[in-house]
């Protein structure tokens, strides 16, 4: 075991005026790191890569059933700034178009007790699922640029437990859960399964910063007998042509599951 430096080409993506914060790389059944690049102690809202901590919870409390079940309508008043969430929504396009709704569905269904539960069980992050200050708002909004911080280690922490199933849910979780995050498999042999997520800088009174977007990519992937997880975590001191979860995700493809690998 050992690290890549030497092997890969981890760049600032300058011209996208994108900072690569930290790349965090980690044999999935022995801990051992691989790869660790930057400040991979940084925390950042969690953003849409906490839906993989909702899909565990959902299928564990029987909310979501299969890659297909439960699905439900839009309704006027749900968050809708992409056209995508106007739609009915099951698990697999819930994942797939990243709907927020949906995630405040299975929420408000565990309530506020069960769903602090799972995040504490999970040790996620820095487990704080109060919202936004004086709103109390945490049970839909504390993962979105609010209170719910974690950090590329934590998140590596977080999907070690997954892959070696020694999270607090049933084995049909286990089981459902990965349909909604398979990625593909590479050219190159490995088989990838992750999540995006892009979410907005806070000053130090919670407030949001506009225009300087984190992003992410965090994840599993498979080759034989290999499993690692990994997390990528950028920053942009502008706005972003694209959605920055879907840069990290193309550059983490490239850099670490585009050839045979040696890690």
């Amino acid at each position: 075991m050992g690290l890549l430096a030497g092997t890969l080409n981890l760049p600032t993506l300058a011209q996208a005026k994108t900072s690569i914060v930290c790349t965090l790389l980690a044999d999935a059944q022995t801990g051992n790191t691989l790869l660790s690049q930057g400040d991979c102690n940084q925390t950042a809202t969690a953003a849409s890569t906490f839906k993989i901590a909702i899909s565990l919870m959902g299928y564990d409390a029987g909310i979501l059933t299969d890659a297909h079940h439960p699905v439900l309508p839009f309704q006027k008043g749900y968050p809708d700034w992409r056209s995508s969430w106007r739609n009915d929504t099951d698990p697999s396009s819930w994942i797939k178009n990243s709907v927020v709704w949906y995630s405040q569905h299975i929420t408000r269904q565990l309530g506020e007790d069960r769903f602090k539960a799972y995040v504490t069980a999970f040790d996620y992050g820095n487990r704080d699922v109060s919202g936004d200050g004086g709103t109390h708002n945490g049970l839909t909004h504390a993962w979105l640029s609010s209170s719910l911080q974690i950090s590329p280690a934590q998140q590596v922490a977080f999907l070690q437990k997954l892959v070696r199933h020694e999270l607090p849910v049933s084995e049909n979780t286990y089981d459902q859960v990965p349909k909604l995050f398979d990625i593909g498999l590479q050219p190159s042999g490995w088989h990838v399964y992750g999540k995006t997520g892009a979410g907005l800088s806070q000053k130090a009174d919670g407030t949001v910063i506009k225009g300087q977007p984190w992003g992410w990519f965090v994840g599993w992937a498979y080759k034989g007998n290999r499993k690692v997880v990994f997390a990528r975590l950028t920053h942009d001191s502008t706005r972003p042509a694209q959605p920055p979860g879907f840069t990290a995700r193309d550059a983490v493809l490239a850099d670490l599951f585009a050839h045979d690998g040696t890690f």
